[in-house]
């Protein structure tokens, strides 16, 4: 039977950040039953709140990102609200922040403040470029990561600028970085009887862990790789590859099998015996003799007998789809992996349910985002006990 409240249930987290990578970590908290109470400035939000496309002004990734979490509003800058800020880290067991150092330092919540006072406490402070060295207090975005990271060095066509994501990618990336951290410090304070930590994440190291190929080949070899399009120097073929009816599909073949099952697939045969062609490093030689005989056959035929032809010969072959497509898929409908939830601004919504399907205790959606300051009372009054006057006379100097 499923744990009612989820595997962190009974865990608070205070996000204190904005935009994407330590919101991105209390969603993912907050899905398996963590009680995440996000912070946000009076009057203003979370930028993310109008971030991206909007339905009757309503910012739709934020209902997705503000999934499950509570809504308070808190002044850090008035002397009042660091005061009800540490109150409620003194009842909590996470602290998401991704301000910069000395932001951190001029409202008293830099890690050496809180953990003088939390000594129990988890503090997570993901940052552009992270603690130390001398970028630690510039402002910094995913974008930028993307580009420090190495990613974008390497992404695009060979004749091509360098190109970025056109989505959250080094946010997403370090969000999932952290969000394990911050288990793994749990683990050891609450396993181990070890104190609080801070857990110190940029969005530049996560991303770079990805491609640390190229530092390596760098490091030993003294080549640094550049943009090759679409190949993988571990896999031929390896592309995406136009359909008669205008549409793609990728193929990847980084195991000598696969590639003889192309070759079979596409009547060639003869080259699933051959070991220049079969080989992985011969055949990666011949890479773009091998793409140029995968991109001819399959510019013959239409997407959907392309794929009937690949998968009777097993080949690593998938469509490339777009939103509908994706949300349309047969097997990942069967799978659950989007869900649909009522919200009261934009009514029945679609979204991507937990990625991690535990079996017995598994993720939740149990709402999308809240309106600022909803949970101002709940918060406030009930979790720590203030007066209703007192809330009055908190409202009344914008300090909530």
């Amino acid at each position: 039977m499923a744990e009612a409240g989820g595997p962190l249930a009974g865990i608070r987290v205070v996000e204190a950040a904005t935009l994407a990578a330590g919101p991105m970590v209390g969603t993912a908290l907050g899905e398996f039953g963590a009680e995440v109470i996000k912070v946000e400035q009076p009057g203003i939000g979370d930028p993310m709140r109008t971030w991206g496309n909007r339905k009757d002004g309503v910012g739709l990734v934020w209902k997705s990102v503000a999934r499950n979490k509570r809504c308070v509003t808190l002044d850090l800058g008035h002397e009042k609200g660091q005061e009800l800020f540490h109150r409620l880290l003194a009842v909590s067991d996470v602290l998401v922040v991704g301000n910069r150092p000395s932001a951190l330092l001029r409202w008293g919540i830099d890690y050496e403040s809180v953990h003088e006072r939390h000594p129990r406490l988890v503090m997570l402070h993901v940052s552009g470029y992270g603690r130390g060295g001398p970028k630690s207090d510039r402002p910094g975005y995913g974008t930028l990561a993307e580009a420090m990271s190495g990613f974008a060095h390497v992404t695009g066509q060979p004749d091509g600028p360098p190109t970025l994501p056109p989505f959250m990618l080094a946010d997403g990336v370090a969000s999932l970085a952290a969000t394990y951290a911050v288990v793994m410090a749990l683990y050891h304070r609450d396993v181990h009887g070890g104190g609080g930590q801070l857990i110190d994440v940029n969005l530049i190291e996560p991303l770079a862990r990805l491609i640390e190929s190229s530092t390596l080949s760098y490091d030993q070899l003294g080549v640094c790789p550049g943009r090759v399009g679409n190949r993988l120097d571990a896999s031929a073929p390896r592309n995406a590859y136009r359909t008669a009816d205008d549409k793609w599909l990728a193929i990847s073949s980084a195991s000598p099998n696969i590639a003889r099952r192309v070759y079979r697939a596409i009547d060639r045969p003869e080259l699933a015996e051959n070991r220049d062609y079969v080989d992985p490093v011969r055949r990666q030689e011949r890479a773009l003799e091998v793409d140029a005989l995968v991109a001819g056959w399959v510019g013959k035929r239409s997407l959907e007998d392309a794929m009937a032809v690949f998968e009777a010969a097993e080949v690593t072959a998938a469509p490339v789809y777009d939103a509908r497509q994706l949300l349309a898929d047969e097997h990942l409908r069967a799978r659950g992996s989007f869900v649909e939830v009522d919200d009261p601004d934009l009514g029945r919504v679609t979204v991507q349910a937990p990625v991690a399907k535990l079996t017995e205790t598994p993720g939740r959606v149990e709402h999308l985002g809240r309106d600022l300051g909803a949970d101002n009372d709940a918060v406030f009054g009930d979790l720590l006990a203030l007066a209703p006057d007192r809330l009055a006379a908190l409202r009344a100097a914008r300090t909530i």
